[in-house]
C-alpha cells in the first residue's frame, strides 16, 4: 500500500483500492513520505470508515491522541458490540477517543466532572452502563488511571447515543416532535416558559430525548425496586404526577405506547424539578 497522507510517527493515510483507510504502528511513517510503500509488518490497527465526515475528524484528531488512546477505545467498542448485540454509529470512535482522551487529561490535573444524569442512566440504560464500567476498567488496566463511576455513565451516553441512527432524518424528526408534544402539555399544564439555561431543563429535555428513543422503538422500563419510590412521588408531588397521567393518555392514544410506573416516576420528578426551579 501506499502512503496518501502522513498525520504522524505512528499513523498514516493509505488509498486501498480507491478507499481511503488510517492506519497505525509504532514508528509506521518514521523516515517515510508520500508516495512510498509501507512496511505491512509494522501495521497494528487499520480503521476503513465510510463515512467520510467520519474519516476526516478522525485524521484531526489522530495528530494529538497517543495511539494507545486510538486501540483502546477500539478495543472498548468491539466489547460493545458484543455486550450490547446492536447496530452502533461508527462515529462514537471520534467521539469516544476524543471524551477519553480529554477526560484522563482533566483527571490527571485534579478535575473531575459530577454527571447529573449517572441516576437516569443507571437505571434506563443498565447494559450501557456495564459497558461504561467494562471501559473504565479497561482504561485503568492500560493507562493506570481510575477514573470514577460517573465517566461510566458518560461513556455510557455515548452508546446510547450511538445506538440512534444520527443518519435517519425521519427518526430524529419524530424524536423531536415526542419530545415537543410532552413538553408543551408541561407548559399549558403550568402556564409557565422554562428557563432554557437551566441545568434542570437540560436534565428534563435529556430525559424526554431518552423517553421518546424508547418510544419509537417501542422499549419500555421495567423495575420492581422503584414502587415504594412512586408512591412517595405520588403523595408528595400531586400536581407533576396529575401532569405525568395527563401525558400518559396522550401518549397511549397517540402511540399506543402505554408507560410503566417506572417511566412515570423519573418523569415526575424531573417535571417537579423544572417547574419549582422555573417559578423560583
Amino acid at each position: 500500500m501506499i502512503i496518501d497522507k502522513v498525520l504522524n510517527n505512528n499513523v498514516i493515510v493509505v488509498k486501498d483500492k480507491h478507499i481511503e483507510k488510517v492506519i497505525m504502528g509504532r514508528g509506521i511513517s518514521f523516515q517515510k513520505k508520500v508516495g512510498d510503500e509501507i512496511d505491512p509488518s509494522k501495521i497494528e490497527k487499520v480503521f476503513t470508515l465510510t463515512n467520510q465526515e467520519a474519516l476526516n475528524k478522525l485524521q484531526e484528531l489522530i495528530v494529538d491522541i497517543p495511539l494507545e488512546y486510538l486501540e483502546l477505545t477500539e478495543e472498548i467498542i468491539v466489547f460493545s458490540k458484543t455486550r450490547l448485540g446492536k447496530r452502533i454509529n461508527e462515529m462514537i470512535f471520534i467521539s469516544l477517543v476524543d471524551h477519553i482522551f480529554t477526560s484522563v487529561a482533566r483527571y490527571l490535573e485534579g478535575i473531575t466532572i459530577k454527571n447529573a444524569l449517572l441516576w437516569e442512566i443507571k437505571r434506563f440504560y443498565p447494559d450501557e452502563f456495564e459497558v461504561g464500567k467494562v471501559a473504565i476498567s479497561m482504561i485503568e488496566k492500560k493507562l493506570k488511571v481510575q477514573l470514577p463511576e460517573d465517566e461510566a455513565g458518560f461513556i455510557a451516553l455515548h452508546f446510547v447515543n450511538a445506538e440512534i441512527d444520527e443518519d435517519s432524518m425521519q427518526n430524529m424528526y419524530e424524536m423531536t416532535k415526542v419530545m415537543q408534544e410532552i413538553s408543551n402539555i408541561v407548559k399549558y399544564k403550568f402556564q409557565i416558559e422554562f428557563d432554557e439555561s437551566s441545568v434542570y431543563y437540560y436534565r428534563f429535555i435529556t430525559h424526554l430525548k431518552f423517553f421518546a428513543q424508547r418510544l419509537l422503538t417501542k422499549t419500555t422500563y421495567h423495575s420492581e425496586d422503584d414502587q415504594d419510590l412512586l408512591d412517595l412521588v405520588k403523595r408528595r408531588y400531586k400536581n407533576a404526577y396529575q401532569c405525568v397521567e395527563d401525558i400518559a393518555s396522550f401518549i397511549q392514544k397517540k402511540y399506543a405506547y402505554t408507560l410503566s410506573d417506572e417511566e412515570k416516576l423519573y418523569l415526575t420528578i424531573h417535571i417537579e424539578r423544572v417547574i419549582y426551579k422555573t417559578n423560583m
